[in-house]
């Protein structure tokens, strides 16, 4: 065993793949955005009042996942704070806030909560009136003269978990703001969220929208070849690598973030092979993983609701007969509903979860022609066993089954 091991670790000792992985995380900003260039200069140019301590437009910024929207308002906001003058008369202070993190954005107390405490304030974890933790946030960012850009990324999931008056409530505070000024730039990788809120709130969010189109499979390359030279030592990829990684990622949206995480994972799984060369079948292996990854991640962070639907669809699946039916779904549902003691939705509800649940690939529902009886939706799973028994335990753990 001991010498398996001396191997193992030798052979990460004796690395060839790698010169400097972290610049394939995603918490890394690089220092140039390529093909961004007209996204940065519009938000530049919205945000540029604040330098001289006025307050600028709520800025919308929506795409999907892995066009730069955040990477573009990371960079901005540094810019922006490099160039304040030591000597003004106010403080900017840019905030950062994903909306999708655990334990920090699931109601608006805790969101409250944690911007208060970015603000060097503090309130308990729960027990205040949520009225009084307003009162608190206002509080601390009119103690002084400030002018605030609140940046909420994934804002969309604020609407989803909390309420459109949430969104609205920020919107509005200026109006109790004496001293300070503050403005939103909310981010969304869902296109359509906009059309979904209260009109009041959707003007109000959305003075200034900057749209982020996807990349295409050009533009991932040329992104990829940067990176790479800087990540990878010389000569360690199979030609037409990069190419293949940018092709994969083109498909799925033109999402740049995808692909830095194919070829990172496939340098990972060249150096687990010993091999001297990352190959097109490390990318292959690469971007199973992530499908795989990438399903977990979305039932680990769907509102219970969801996960109460698919819970349902797997048990079903589970029995010895496993045609299973809309309706069938929806009675297994109500009745984990009542165990939990969740409202319940919906039947028509339920439908539309069930086809978000056939749109990201976790099932597959075929409409089957009962011919006088009507036309019936049949459900099967789309994921493999292993994923099926994660999913489980994810979902057992989120419902303290």
């Amino acid at each position: 065993m001991g010498s398996e091991l001396d191997k193992i670790f030798e052979a990460f000792d004796n690395n060839g793949i790698f010169k400097n992985k972290s610049l394939l995380q995603n918490s890394y900003q690089p220092e140039d955005i390529p093909h961004r260039d007209k996204q940065i200069n519009q938000i530049a140019s919205i945000l540029a009042p604040v330098l001289r301590g006025e307050r600028a437009s709520n800025l919308f910024l929506y795409g999907k996942t892995g066009t730069g929207k955040t990477l573009s308002i990371q960079y901005i906001k540094n810019e922006l704070i490099k160039r304040v003058k030591k000597d003004s008369d106010f403080e900017l202070r840019i905030e950062y806030l994903n909306c999708k993190l655990k334990k920090v954005s699931d109601t608006e107390y805790r969101i409250l909560a944690e911007l208060i405490k970015k603000f060097g304030g503090e309130v308990p974890a729960t027990g205040l009136p949520t009225q009084s933790v307003y009162d608190k946030f206002i509080d601390t960012i009119d103690s002084t003269k400030m002018t605030v850009v609140l940046i909420l990324d994934e804002i969309d999931q604020t609407a989803k978990k909390i309420s459109d008056d949430f969104l609205y409530n920020l919107t509005r505070l200026n109006s109790e703001l004496t001293k300070s000024q503050i403005c939103l730039v909310g981010i969304s990788n869902n296109l359509t969220f906009l059309d979904e809120i209260d009109p009041r709130v959707k003007s109000s969010l959305s003075e200034e929208e900057i749209v982020f189109p996807p990349y295409n499979a050009m533009q991932l390359q040329d992104i990829l070849t940067k990176r790479a030279n800087d990540v990878f030592k010389e000569g360690i990829m199979q030609e037409g690598v990069i190419a293949k990684c940018a092709a994969l990622a083109a498909r799925e949206h033109g999402d740049a973030r995808r692909a830095l995480d194919l070829l990172r994972i496939a340098g990972e799984l060249a150096e687990r092979d010993n091999s001297t060369k990352i190959l097109f079948k490390h990318i292959d292996e690469a971007n199973n993983k992530i499908e795989k990854d990438k399903i977990l991640d979305v039932i680990k962070t769907e509102p219970k609701q969801f996960q109460i639907v698919l819970s349902s669809i797997i048990a079903l699946s589970e029995k010895p007969n496993n045609h299973i039916f809309t309706g069938e779904v929806y009675n297994l549902y109500r009745d984990l509903c009542n165990k939990n003691h969740l409202e319940i939705l919906t039947q028509r509800r339920v439908s539309d979860i069930i086809q978000e649940f056939d749109m990201l690939g976790i099932i597959t529902v075929n409409v089957i022609s009962k011919g006088r009886g009507g036309r019936m939706r049949e459900i099967k799973l789309a994921i493999t066993k292993e994923i099926t028994e994660k999913a489980k335990e994810i979902i057992a753990d989120a419902l303290n089954y």
